[in-house]
């Protein structure tokens, strides 16, 4: 309604359940037969907003959290929130959905991350675990976006000679809810901030749109995105045997 393109069609999913995102994955390859392009981008509100569409033809409005989820807590699956829906989600819905994008190709699997990668300290002993110590939910959040740039390095890799690429964006920092679970006294500090110092939502969207619908970036598969364009990500997000590694275990842990 809100659009006035009666082509937009809301689809229910809520990445915190994979039992949803199974579901989801089923009734849309029933009704759609063309998917070229899938942002992987995760919700504050707790229900996730992933975007399908039929072809490159088509405007996409939405509204990007560069945060995904950051609160504490564990989903229905037994795994932590921040990374079930950040990373694990997204992971079972691509796969559910890889072989229609493959027979769809040329299609683009677009991975919304952040910089808070450079602080993830991914161990595939223990995914889908709450990490310990005073600041576990920042350290969780950090863990999911390293998933993210990860997650995207190793699609690309996979993918190789399918004519299905993948990027990893990090679109800013946008000042949507993203401090919604922040403590009450710590709100008066952090909203003005927002409104000072973050991106609004259209110009957080911007590098996230141009990595679903510029031309040529196909060579840049696999790489990690800002509105400078094609970055090094940080050292952990470059680590292939850390990106097989996630992957098998993100495998493992959804049931695939």
């Amino acid at each position: 309604q809100e659009t006035g393109n009666n082509e937009v069609l809301f689809m229910h999913l809520d990445l915190a359940s994979l039992r949803s995102v199974r579901a989801f994955a089923s009734a849309f390859l029933r009704q759609e037969p063309q998917l070229h392009l899938l942002i992987n981008n995760a919700g504050e509100s707790g229900t996730p907003n992933p975007l399908c569409t039929q072809g490159h033809h088509h405007k996409l409005p939405f509204s990007p959290h560069s945060s995904g989820v950051s609160a504490g807590g564990t989903t229905e699956d037994g795994f932590s929130l921040p990374f079930q829906v950040n990373h694990l989600g997204h992971f079972l819905l691509t796969q559910l959905l890889l072989e229609r994008l493959r027979s769809c190709a040329p299609s683009r699997v677009v991975i919304v991350a952040s910089s808070a990668h450079c602080a993830g300290r991914l161990r595939p002993e223990s995914l889908g675990r709450p990490p310990s110590g005073l600041f576990s939910t920042f350290q969780d959040y950090c863990d999911s976006k390293l998933a993210n740039v990860l997650h995207a390095r190793e699609l690309a890799t996979r993918e190789q000679g399918t004519q299905v690429t993948c990027y990893a964006v990090h679109p800013g920092f946008v000042n949507t809810s993203l401090f919604r679970h922040a403590p009450l006294w710590l709100k008066p500090l952090l909203l003005p901030l927002a409104w000072l110092l973050f991106l609004d939502v259209s110009e957080g969207a911007q590098v996230v749109l141009d990595c679903a619908t510029q031309d040529g970036l196909e060579p840049f598969s696999g790489r990690y995105f800002t509105d400078c364009g094609p970055q090094l990500p940080w050292p952990a997000g470059r680590d292939d045997r850390l990106a097989r590694a996630l992957w098998e275990g993100s495998e493992r842990l959804v049931g695939l």
